[in-house]
């Protein structure tokens, strides 16, 4: 009986995916190149939507990957693993994302309000993978340890952009 025996990484998560109710692409970030081309990415986008958009259950296996799917209102949020990730790893990813996002707009995860603060969702994202890695956080502090870092630093780019203005 052969076993496959795989190498550990830390590199759980292939992709980051926020789409509408449309299966448009609002928000898409790739760590690896198994899609490398847009077409390619926005192919199999669509075949995620496709497949996801009817159903109540929240993990799926698509195209050798595994999928873990949220959805709110107008929005569908997905996390991206290989066949073999860990799904509570890839659904922690998920969950830290969706409440960091809420009290971000305050309760108000909408495309409107997502739109509206897509540079809270960089930072929401950036705090929360790094590179593909997953940031252990304690699921404590995670929602407000990233929302603390996002306003820090969203107030601090304002104040600057506000202090470069009073130099002119």
């Amino acid at each position: 009986m052969d076993t496959l025996i795989l190498e550990p990484s830390l590199y759980t998560v292939k992709a980051v995916l926020i789409m509408d109710n449309d299966g448009e692409r609002l928000y898409a970030k790739y760590y690896d190149d198994t899609y490398p081309t847009v077409k390619e990415q926005k192919a199999f986008e669509k075949n995620i939507f496709n497949k996801t958009h009817r159903t109540d259950s929240e993990i799926a296996l698509l195209e050798g990957l595994t999928v873990v799917y949220k959805s709110n209102i107008d929005l569908y949020f997905y996390v991206i693993g290989s066949s073999h990730e860990n799904e509570l790893m890839l659904m922690s990813v998920l969950n830290c994302l969706f409440d960091s996002l809420s009290q971000m707009l305050r309760k108000n995860v909408e495309k409107r309000a997502l739109l509206e603060n897509m540079e809270g969702l960089f930072l929401a994202v950036d705090e929360i993978v790094d590179g593909g890695k997953e940031e252990i956080r304690s699921k404590q502090f995670c929602y407000t340890e990233i929302v603390d870092v996002a306003v820090y630093r969203l107030k601090f780019k304002k104040s600057s952009k506000e202090q470069h203005l009073f130099k002119i």
